[in-house]
């Protein structure tokens, strides 16, 4: 009996603490919408937890253009963050999980060097490679477009690494085996059997990818420049910051309350995929 009050008590501890990490990852969203409906004094005043009624005001504002930011509203600066984003994510995603499967499954010469090199290329940050980045774009003439904003997105040596863990752990040589032998090619085999075995890990990665692109402000920044009608979200947020002259509280965190629901949506959509995905992505070789 001791021993079964004792479980019972651990577990309402350990949901209490759950509970209360929700909260804390939730309240910063919550604040984020009240902000959104007030009026700009009244964001400078003190925390408001009930909503006011300006939300639609600061919506009409971001859409008309008040906030001057070059003729330039919400709705086109979200359809170019879409435009980059989501080729940028099935890309990420669908050539890394093609390239975690060749290293897991094929045995070649230099295997080990191609897996060093990867885990090299995690440890460079894109600022020290942008200057060079920058010099391509113009060799190729995609400078000042969504292109190299999308492309590279194929060489994720990050999303490599969590999709070949999550090989290691779940996909059997044998199931490869049985397909090959079935006549299967080798992109038949991996369109077919490997992706739907590997979903977990997709659409963790899925979720992943879309936050790093549409929340990626430098590289667009340095890419993009002053073509104002190009600019993304976080350009577009940070042109409203920018502004100080017509700085309007309510409307940069109508923008940003915008900026991020279309993670939440992508969240809502694969969250079920997460547990089982970092679970077996997070095993050790």
């Amino acid at each position: 009996m001791d021993r079964v009050k004792k479980l019972s008590g651990n577990k309402i501890y350990r949901n209490c603490i759950c509970i209360f990490l929700c909260f804390l990852s939730l309240f910063p969203f919550y604040l984020l919408f009240i902000n959104s409906t007030l009026k700009s004094s009244d964001i400078q005043g003190t925390i408001r937890l009930i909503p006011g009624l300006n939300f639609f005001k600061n919506l009409k504002g971001l859409l008309e253009g008040e906030a001057k930011t070059s003729n330039v509203n919400v709705l086109q600066a979200m359809k170019n963050s879409l435009m980059v984003t989501v080729p940028a994510t099935f890309l990420q995603v669908y050539f890394a999980a093609l390239t975690a499967y060749g290293v897991h499954t094929y045995d070649f010469k230099f295997k080990k060097a191609a897996w060093g090199f990867i885990y090299a290329i995690m440890m460079v940050p894109t600022q020290i490679s942008i200057v060079g980045f920058i010099k391509v774009a113009k060799m190729t003439n995609t400078y000042r477009t969504y292109i190299p904003l999308i492309i590279p997105a194929m060489a994720a040596p990050t999303t490599v690494y969590f999709m070949k863990q999550y090989m290691e752990a779940s996909l059997s040589y044998e199931i490869i085996e049985a397909a090959r032998i079935d006549g299967t090619t080798e992109f038949g085999t991996f369109n077919r059997i490997v992706i739907p075995l590997i979903k977990p890990a997709m659409a963790t990665q899925a979720i992943f990818a879309f936050v790093g692109s549409w929340n990626n402000l430098f590289t667009p920044t340095m890419i993009i420049g002053n073509e104002r009608k190009k600019m993304t979200m976080p350009m577009y947020v940070e042109a409203l910051k920018a502004n100080d002259k017509t700085q309007d509280m309510g409307q940069i965190y109508c923008g940003l309350f915008l900026t991020v629901l279309p993670i939440l949506v992508m969240y809502a959509f694969l969250s079920r995929y997460i547990v089982a995905g970092v679970a077996l992505g997070g095993v050790k070789e």
